[in-house]
């Protein structure tokens, strides 16, 4: 199973020994992904239904608003009738809290399993600005390379902030430029002069190396950690 569906629980057949085989080949998948060290897309899909589950469990309103929905305008009246009997049969409640109850420690040892592998490769990734960094560093260029650093990723990046419910978010947007050979003359300070250059949109550009210590799956893993390692840098700058 490649997917787990966001309204899983409460999908088709609400039956424990179902639900369990579901969920079980999801993380099977999951275990199997993380044993090549790919951690992405199912490091943040764990993420999400582990807290799903959990706002769930602590929010009868919101498992009951979880039902699927589906009326038809000929059955309308129908359907909302079933539908009420449904989210008010104590045995169907009964066993979701079940399916819960069980769920919740599987996806979080899933989780923490996932969380060690994100641990280790963040810390083989080293951050460190290339040349000059001007006072506005929200957007510039990101240079990502990885051994033997033959050749080094780049991308513009641009870093939007906006007013969450409590706190300021961030959110990172990377556009790939190309994948350019490195070697002692092709310096990542020549490369930035390069992109000054050819972009003249940017003549004042932050620029910023993540050099990985080991090698790691580029699209899964490396720059997902990247990025995020990135926009933790970023913010504690002054």
């Amino acid at each position: 199973m490649e997917k787990l569906s966001q309204d899983w629980l409460t999908q088709g057949l609400i039956d424990f020994e179902y639900k369990k085989y579901v969920l079980m080949a999801y993380l099977q998948t999951v275990r199997k992904s993380f044993g090549r060290v790919e951690l992405y897309p199912f490091l943040a899909d764990l993420v999400f239904h582990y807290r799903n589950l959990q706002a769930l469990r602590d929010n009868k309103a919101l498992l009951r608003e979880s039902f699927p929905k589906e009326l038809s305008l000929e059955e309308i009246k129908t359907l909302e009738l079933r539908y009420r009997e449904m989210i008010n049969d104590d045995t169907v409640m009964s066993e979701l809290e079940s399916i819960i109850s069980f769920a919740l420690p599987q996806i979080k040892d899933s989780l923490q399993e996932g969380s060690v592998i994100y641990e280790y490769v963040e810390s083989q990734c080293q951050i460190s600005p290339v040349g000059v960094t001007p006072l506005y560093a929200k957007e510039g260029y990101l240079f990502v390379t990885e051994p033997p650093e033959k050749e080094t990723t780049i991308y513009r990046y641009q870093m939007s902030i906006y007013e969450g419910s409590q706190e300021q978010l961030r959110s990172l947007n990377t556009k790939f430029i190309e994948r350019v050979e490195k070697n002692p003359a092709n310096t990542y300070e020549r490369l930035k002069l390069d992109l000054v250059k050819k972009f003249k949109d940017l003549p004042n550009p932050a620029a910023y190396l993540i050099l990985a210590r080991m090698k790691f799956p580029f699209t899964e893993t490396l720059m997902p950690v990247a990025k995020r390692l990135f926009v933790k840098h970023i913010s504690q700058t002054p």
